[in-house]
């Protein structure tokens, strides 16, 4: 074995050490409560009424559980409104409005997704807001119209991703960055309406961003290592646009094989809170004109750190 993946063997079993030490049986949400809904990520959790004044320990269980299982879903939480909902996601640290679309008005981060204005459906693998240095934490959104059927969302583990990569993917990976950019090639959005693309050009490209990130950050609260990619990647750092490609759907396909991933199927009043700095995700358009309307509550986030220390640089910010 060589000296680095040595290191990155020594690295990855601490890290699944400080998750194993953190996911023993809590006193406010019982093991029963937790059921998993994948091999690989993903667990509803139940009989938790979430809210601004649970109390610190239940706070800092589903803290625990996010960062063991990437991703949380919570049903029937009829009693949230957006105020309550950005009063519980403070909870988990400061919140962050999107950074060209802004907050809905009177809440501090809400971002409202309407399947029927432009922007209201991503439809593309994604990691929340790449295209900024810091981006978010964690998100929690929470189903306020949800379409009788369709509009699942379909969640990926970019750590398990990394870890299934053979070693000398693994090692190319550590070596690479890649460039986010929010004014990405939104032609391959192959069913965006006339009103995505005016959102697209007016709204979520007013000011463009590009920031340079490693394709492999170190997860800053667990120490695991996991892909950082998705949709706002155009291309990466020292190769052309046509490489960069193939490496991408290359490295991009082990994060979307289906053992990698979680579909939950939305009912109003659910909430579902994900680590942003371990997933991607996808909302799956498959519900016509049906109407589906979410709502994101954004938790602000660090910088990420690539495997060698370095740190994500943002390198263009410039409005239209």
């Amino acid at each position: 074995m060589t000296q680095s993946a040595a290191a990155a063997s020594t690295s990855s079993a601490a890290a699944h050490a400080a998750i194993a030490a953190a996911a023993t049986t809590d006193f406010f949400i019982s093991e029963a409560d937790v059921v998993r809904r994948a091999g690989r990520l993903g667990a509803e959790i139940r009989n938790v009424a979430l809210g601004g004044d649970l109390p610190d320990a239940a706070i800092e269980a589903i803290h625990r559980l996010l960062l063991r299982h990437k991703v949380v879903f919570f049903r029937g939480q009829h009693h949230l409104d957006d105020a309550e909902q950005e009063r519980f996601a403070r909870r988990l640290g400061d919140l962050v409005p999107h950074p060209t679309i802004g907050a809905l008005k009177g809440t501090a981060s809400i971002l409202e997704l309407d399947a029927s204005r432009g922007g209201g459906r991503a439809d593309q693998w994604h990691t929340d807001v790449t295209f900024v240095d810091a981006h978010p934490k964690f998100s929690v959104l929470r189903g306020v119209v949800i379409p009788e059927f369709g509009g699942d969302t379909v969640f990926a583990n970019t750590v398990s991703a990394y870890e299934d990569l053979p070693a000398p993917l693994r090692q190319l990976a550590g070596s690479l960055w890649a460039v986010h950019s929010n004014a990405y090639d939104y032609a391959v959005k192959s069913r965006a309406t006339d009103a995505d693309r005016k959102h697209f050009d007016e709204v979520f490209t007013g000011t463009v961003y590009e920031t340079e990130h490693p394709v492999v950050q170190v997860h800053p609260e667990t120490g695991e290592h996991a892909l950082l990619l998705g949709n706002f990647v155009q291309r990466f750092v020292g190769l052309n646009k046509g490489d960069s490609q193939k490496l991408f759907d290359l490295f991009q396909s082990h994060i979307t094989a289906p053992e990698n991933t979680v579909r939950w199927g939305w009912q109003a009043g659910d909430v579902v809170i994900w680590d942003n700095r371990a997933t991607q995700h996808y909302a799956v358009n498959d519900y016509g004109n049906q109407k589906r309307v979410v709502h994101r509550a954004t938790v602000d986030g660090d910088v990420p750190k690539s495997i060698d220390g370095q740190r994500s640089i943002l390198r263009k910010k410039v409005a239209k």
